[in-house]
């Protein structure tokens, strides 16, 4: 009997394509993949970034894009982890790949969920959830988290860094150490674990859009990315976007002014809006 060909294999670059266990690919975006792998010893888990070869790119073009935009990411978080913004290290890079294969970084892996999942999972816990003083939690739970983005935008800010794509799925909630309990849970144990899914120290991914930049106007633009996106996404969570503003105003003596920036960049938001 004839069985069907395996069907293609992810694309690995050549240093991991033996890896054991094999990595792990979990998303595939327009330039780059992303894998959950390890580094050195598989009790040690990282990201990698690959950024395949574009055979619809001249060569040349293609090598230079590669190279450039691994740098400037790698640069980009090298940086901000210096400077205390709270982002994942860089463990090792090569731009240059074997000149067909394109390039990679490997960077530290970041234990938790997405600000969005776990936005979008409270929010339905909460809903289906009567329990009295269940909303009491969640709102300081939000309040808590809301301020933290804000101070770790504002640092990000503050030291001349723009995301660019500053988003709730590019925001990670690394959760504090959990605790065992066993048995049943009574009421109040109930409400503390709910809370907990907002607690955590907030880490900023994905750097492949940033730039370092000292306008104004383009950490408005960050935060008009990121208030759209509570809008659009998390309408239960918009309100506690105005705790992300006034953490983030009281970060650094910078955001006065770029919150000023950031009702121009509202004005022209909608009139592009009326107008289609």
């Amino acid at each position: 009997m004839n069985h069907p060909p395996d069907p293609p294999q992810d694309p690995l670059p050549p240093p991991f394509t033996h890896n054991q266990p094999t990595p792990t690919l979990l998303t595939q975006g327009a330039e780059a993949l992303l894998y959950r792998t390890h580094f050195l010893t598989p009790s040690h888990p990282c990201a990698l970034k690959y950024r395949p070869s574009k055979p619809y790119r001249h060569p040349i073009l293609d090598k230079r894009l590669t190279r450039h935009r691994i740098l400037s990411e790698a640069r980009t978080l090298v940086k901000c982890r210096r400077e205390g913004v709270s982002v994942p290290g860089v463990l090792a890079l090569d731009a240059e790949g074997d000149g067909a294969s394109g390039g990679w970084m490997m960077m530290e892996w970041i234990e938790g969920r997405t600000v969005r999942e776990v936005l979008i999972e409270g929010a339905k816990r909460r809903k289906d959830d009567r329990d009295e003083g269940v909303g009491e939690e969640w709102e300081e739970g939000m309040r808590l988290m809301m301020g933290k983005i804000g101070r770790v935008v504002g640092r990000m800010h503050e030291v001349g860094v723009c995301h660019g794509d500053l988003t709730t799925s590019n925001m990670m909630l690394r959760p504090l150490d959990k605790v065992q309990q066993n048995g049943e849970a009574t009421n109040g144990e109930h409400v503390r674990r709910f809370g907990e899914i907002l607690q955590g120290d907030i880490v900023l991914i994905d750097f492949g859009l940033a730039g370092q930049s000292l306008q104004d106007e383009d950490k408005a633009v960050d935060l008009y990315v990121l208030e759209r996106a509570f809008g659009s996404t998390h309408p239960e969570a918009e309100e506690g976007f105005q705790e992300v503003l006034r953490i983030y105003g009281d970060s650094y003596k910078g955001a006065k002014v770029v919150l000023k920036r950031l009702e121009e960049v509202r004005m022209r938001g909608r009139k592009r809006s009326m107008l289609g």
